[in-house]
C-alpha cells in the first residue's frame, strides 16, 4: 500500500523552517526544564536541537520564564544553535507578550489553546490580543486546541444540540466535533483579525489513538491550515511509543500531518532526546523523510546466543547516530547509508547483501568467523577480539569513499 498524496495545506514560514504546502514533514520537541532557568533550559534546546529536533518549544508561564526567553535565544547564539523556538502560552499569554515585548520578538512562534486563552467575556478579547501580538511581531501562531482542555462552553452548546436530534450521535463523536470546531472557529476568528492562513497552524490533540485519527481525519477535511500532528499524554516508555506510532502512523499513511512531535513522558533523569529519535525513526520507518543511516538488525534466536552481534549493532547504531551531526556537514547523502549486523548464517549473508555494508557474526556453535558484504559482494573476513573496532573502522572508511568524493566503494 502505497502513501497518499499529501492533504494540501498553505505552507507556514516559521523562522526560516517551512511547515505545510509540500514541504518535508517537520519534527518538533518541547524542553521540560524551567524557562526561567536560562543555562539549563538553552542547553536543552542544544541537546534537542543536535538530536535533529527542527523546532523546540518552550514554556513561557510567567514572568521570570518570558524575560528569560532573549536571554536563552542569546545563549543559543553562543552555542551556535539558530533552531527556531515556539513559546507555549496558556492563561495569561496575552499578558506576558504585551509586558515582555522581548520575549514576543524572540520567539519564532506563539502556541496558544483556544480552551484556556481566556474565560466568558475575556476569552475573545485575550484571543484577539495574542493575535495582535503576532501581527506586530510578524510570528505565526499555532491554535492547538487540547482534549484536556476543551472548551467547555463549546462542548456544552454542542452536547445540548445533539441530545434534541432524533437520532443524537455518540457523546465522544460530539466531543470530536468539538475538538474540530474548536480549531477551525478559533482559526477563524484570528483571520478576522488580520492573521493570514500562511501564519496559522492547527493542531487538535487527544490522549486516545482512534480518538486522534477520527479528529484529524476530520479535521484535515474541512481545513488547508498547516497541521500539528501529537497524540498528546501519549505516557512513558514502550506504551507511549506504541500509542504515538500507531496513531500518527495511520494519519502520515493517509497524507495528512505537516509537523509532529512524540510527546514521551521521560524516565526520571531520563534523555528528553529520545521523543526526537522516535519522531524521526517514525518518519523513516514510513519512507517520508530520512534521517540517519539504517542499521538493520536480527531479533536473535536459539542459534545467537552469544550476545555480540547485539552488542555489535547497538554500538554501531549509537556511533552512527552520535557522529550524525559531523558527518551531515561533511557527507552529503550519508542519511542514506545502510547497514546491517546479522547474528547467524541463515538469513545473515543474505540481508548483508542487501545492504551497503553488513557483517554477519558467527551464531552458536558455527564457525568463529564474520564475512562482511560491501555493495552486495563479499570483500572481508573478520575474527578475532577486534572484530568490533575492524567493523567500525570498515563502515568509516566506505562513508568516506562512497560520500566523502561522490565516488561508490565498490567502484
Amino acid at each position: 500500500m502505497q502513501i497518499q498524496q499529501r492533504h494540501k495545506t498553505v505552507a507556514v514560514d516559521v523562522g526560516g523552517v517551512m511547515v505545510g504546502g509540500g514541504h518535508p514533514i517537520v519534527v518538533q520537541s518541547m524542553t521540560n526544564t524551567d524557562t526561567a532557568d536560562v543555562e539549563g533550559t538553552a542547553r536543552q534546546v542544544a541537546a534537542l536541537a543536535a538530536a535533529g529536533s527542527e523546532l523546540v518549544r518552550i514554556t513561557v508561564d510567567r514572568d521570570e520564564a518570558a524575560a528569560a526567553v532573549p536571554k536563552i535565544r542569546d545563549r543559543l547564539a553562543q552555542l551556535g544553535v539558530q533552531v527556531p523556538l515556539v513559546g507555549d502560552f496558556h492563561y495569561i499569554g496575552h499578558k506576558l507578550l504585551a509586558e515582555h515585548p522581548g520575549c514576543a520578538e524572540a520567539l519564532d512562534k506563539y502556541r496558544i489553546n483556544p480552551g484556556n486563552v481566556g474565560f466568558r467575556n475575556k476569552r475573545d478579547l485575550q484571543f484577539a490580543q495574542i493575535v495582535e501580538m503576532a501581527l506586530k511581531h510578524n510570528k505565526p501562531v499555532r491554535i492547538g486546541a487540547n482534549w484536556g482542555s476543551l472548551d467547555q462552553e463549546l462542548l456544552t452548546r454542542l452536547m445540548d444540540e445533539n441530545s434534541k436530534q432524533p437520532e443524537p450521535r455518540d457523546a465522544r463523536e460530539v466531543m470530536h466535533e468539538a475538538m474540530v470546531q474548536s480549531a477551525l472557529l478559533s482559526a477563524e476568528r484570528a483571520e478576522e483579525i488580520g492573521l493570514p492562513k500562511n501564519r496559522i497552524i492547527l493542531s487538535a490533540k487527544v490522549s486516545a489513538v482512534q480518538d486522534l485519527i477520527a479528529v484529524y481525519s476530520e479535521l484535515a477535511r474541512r481545513s488547508d491550515h498547516a497541521l500539528h500532528l501529537g497524540l498528546t499524554e501519549a505516557g512513558m516508555g514502550s506504551k507511549g511509543v506504541v500509542a504515538s506510532s500507531a496513531a500518527m502512523g495511520v494519519l502520515l499513511q493517509q497524507g495528512i500531518g505537516d509537523t509532529v512531535r512524540v510527546s514521551l513522558t521521560p524516565q526520571p533523569n531520563g534523555d528528553r532526546t529520545l521523543e526526537v529519535q522516535v519522531a524521526q525513526e517514525l518518519l523513516q520507518t514510513m519512507g517520508l523523510r530520512t534521517f540517519v543511516p539504517l542499521v538493520a538488525a536480527c531479533p536473535g534466536c536459539g542459534r545467537t546466543t552469544s550476545t555480540t552481534f547485539q552488542e555489535l549493532a547497538s554500538d554501531i547504531q549509537g556511533f552512527i547516530r552520535d557522529s550524525m551531526p559531523g558527518w551531515k556537514a561533511r557527507y552529503p547523502g550519508v542519511e542514506t547509508l545502510t547497514v546491517a549486523v546479522m547474528g547467524c548464517i541463515v538469513n545473515g549473508p543474505g540481508e548483508s547483501k542487501h545492504a551497503d555494508i553488513g557483517i554477519s557474526l558467527p551464531g552458536t556453535g558455527e564457525q568463529p568467523t564474520a564475512p562482511v558484504f560491501v555493495d552486495g559482494k563479499k570483500v572481508a573476513t573478520l575474527r578475532g577480539p577486534t572484530l568490533t573496532a575492524d567493523f567500525k573502522q570498515m563502515v568509516v572508511d566506505y562513508i568516506e569513499r562512497r560520500f566523502g568524493n561522490g565516488v561508490k566503494a565498490a567502484e
